[in-house]
């Protein structure tokens, strides 16, 4: 018998505030993103193995940066 099991890890945007971006000093949209990582079994997402990662992403320059939980919070409103 055969076992298939995995993590898997997706991403939801989540709000796309406007914001200056430090790093190409415009005042565009940056999508809020959430990765989850999930154990798989049989490609079947079962339940979440760490917590959710929060993602700035600027529209202008493509930059990611990470931001935690609260500000994820205060931002996605």
């Amino acid at each position: 018998m055969f076992l298939i099991f995995g993590l898997k890890s997706s991403e939801r945007r989540l709000a796309a505030p406007t914001l200056l971006h430090a790093y190409c000093g415009a005042t565009v949209a940056q999508v809020l993103i959430r990765v989850t990582t999930k154990f798989s079994l049989f490609f079947i997402p079962l339940f979440p193995v760490r917590p959710a990662r929060y993602y700035l992403q600027c529209t202008n320059c493509g930059v990611t940066q990470q931001v935690d939980s609260r500000e994820a919070d205060r931002l996605a409103v």
